[in-house]
């Protein structure tokens, strides 16, 4: 009787719903996904009493894998994996930005602007991530009046390899993100366009979340909003001390100058606020960029469909971590 009260116990427990359970909160390692690093070391997840399992991914189509495989509850991630992996079936939604800018067109010094890529190499990410859609179709198309696939030689490789590309000469320029950037800018290299010039605050990463989380978990999903809203307050009011956190996890290395001089880690995170920022608020120009980003992954042959952003964002939550917290 006990056994058979006990095991039936046990039955229900397994299909309670996860509540108490850690949230996992998967993020690509990039130095603008730096709010779930600042709520984890800062304490902000716990302080909205969450327990989190945060997990770091090298690029995002890795990452949008877990989410696929149910490894993960929600993700930092860019834009452009979230929509096209909702194209393949994964019912995801967009419920907060993380940053805006960071991508910028570096090059060597015979190069004067992006219209001097015709014939060129150019170092660019996988082909059909999010970075190589705006490599395609923004930078080259729009910017510099490009035909990718015809006038300029794209070479796919990893971000950490393209310095030393660019110093041995394979490659002419590369599109790349902080703080990859800073680097090579002051190790002499050239700025040949800074997106967020371009397009000034435009978003990349976001904080999405899958629909399992979104129905089972939603209170815990607003704590997250919360924590990651705390965080971005931080990065923003004590800039000395979350350049000095950055700088260390991120284990960005001092750099020596064409002339010299010696510039310390977190002044290369100074450095790559020139072009880089957070925020938390999904505007509507945010909108309308992410719609410009599925057109050109639509056009460029990336989605086997069209998509409209209303399908993969949902303001509602951004709306309910507005909302002041329960007393508890």
């Amino acid at each position: 009787m006990i056994k058979t009260l006990l095991t039936a116990l046990w039955l229900l427990a397994l299909a309670a719903p996860a509540h108490g359970k850690a949230i996992r909160i998967g993020w690509v390692h990039a130095m603008a996904n730096a709010p779930a690093l600042i709520a984890d070391k800062k304490g902000y997840f716990a302080d909205e009493g969450l327990q989190v399992e945060l997990r770091a991914f090298g690029d995002g189509p890795v990452l949008q894998q877990a989410l696929a495989a149910g490894e993960i509850d929600i993700a930092y991630i860019g834009a452009p994996p979230v929509f096209q992996w909702y194209a393949r079936g994964l019912n995801s939604r967009i419920l907060a930005k993380v940053n805006y800018g960071q991508a910028a067109l570096i090059g060597n010094a015979g190069i004067t602007g992006v219209a001097g890529l015709r014939g060129k190499k150019v170092a660019g990410v996988a082909k059909g991530s999010g970075m190589d859609v705006l490599l395609r179709g923004y930078v080259l198309k729009e910017a510099a009046r490009l035909e990718p696939e015809r006038d300029v030689d794209i070479v796919s490789m990893p971000v950490g390899n393209m310095a030393a590309a660019l110093e041995r000469g394979l490659v002419d320029a590369a599109f790349t993100w902080e703080p990859f950037v800073s680097d090579a800018l002051l190790r002499g290299k050239r700025l040949l366009l800074d997106v967020n010039q371009s397009l000034p605050r435009y978003p990349w990463y976001v904080v999405m979340a899958v629909p399992k989380t979104l129905a089972e978990r939603p209170d815990d999903v607003v704590k997250v909003l919360r924590a990651h809203r705390k965080a971005i307050a931080f990065l923003e009011q004590q800039q000395d001390e979350s350049n000095r956190l950055i700088a260390a996890a991120f284990q960005i290395a001092p750099v020596k100058t064409a002339g010299g001089v010696t510039i310390e880690a977190a002044a290369v995170v100074r450095e790559a606020r020139k072009r880089l920022g957070w925020s938390d608020r999904l505007e509507e120009a945010d909108l309308r960029f992410i719609q410009r980003l599925m057109d050109y992954s639509y056009a460029l042959g990336y989605l086997g469909k069209e998509l409209r952003v209303s399908q993969v964002v949902d303001q509602s939550w951004q709306q309910r971590a507005d909302q002041p917290r329960a007393k508890r």
